[in-house]
């Protein structure tokens, strides 16, 4: 069993016209024994930006708190929000920082960039950005589902 599958989790991200969606499960285990059904995976950055965290449970929860600390510094430096795609660059940049004992995490951003474009990106836990297959990914989701609702 791998270590990203030891707490389990689910994530999901797609993105519309001038929208975007993220969903994960709410469950928290130990191998297959349920230890909480309210544990909370996605979490606001601010009002246009979310970031999704499975994998074990203690490095998902550290993770997002330097990130809100690091959010939290760029606010009071350029008395802005972080646009997504400099999110993600800093959420690579911090998963590569520990790659020698990296957190046992793979985030997935989402996001309304400038003039409300959606932005989605997913990361393995040593920080390499995956924009490409996302999009395709969530576009073939959007059309199979688009087949199966009409």
């Amino acid at each position: 069993m791998s270590i990203f599958e030891y707490n389990g989790s689910a994530l999901a991200a797609m993105v519309g016209k001038n929208c975007f969606a993220i969903a994960s499960d709410r469950r928290l285990g130990v191998n297959l024994q349920t230890v909480a059904t309210d544990f909370q995976r996605i979490f606001k950055i601010h009002d246009k930006l979310y970031i999704g965290l499975s994998g074990l449970a203690t490095d998902a929860q550290t993770m997002y708190q330097r990130l809100v600390f690091r959010h939290k510094l760029y606010q009071l430096r350029e008395e802005r929000d972080m646009k997504p795609q400099t999110f993600a660059s800093l959420v690579s940049a911090l998963l590569y920082e520990k790659r020698f004992g990296p957190y046992f995490c793979q985030p997935v951003i989402a996001g309304l960039g400038d003039d409300d474009v959606p932005f989605i990106c997913t990361m393995d836990c040593l920080g390499a950005k995956n924009l490409k297959n996302c999009l395709r990914q969530s576009h073939k989701l959007y059309y199979r589902l688009w087949i199966v609702i009409v």
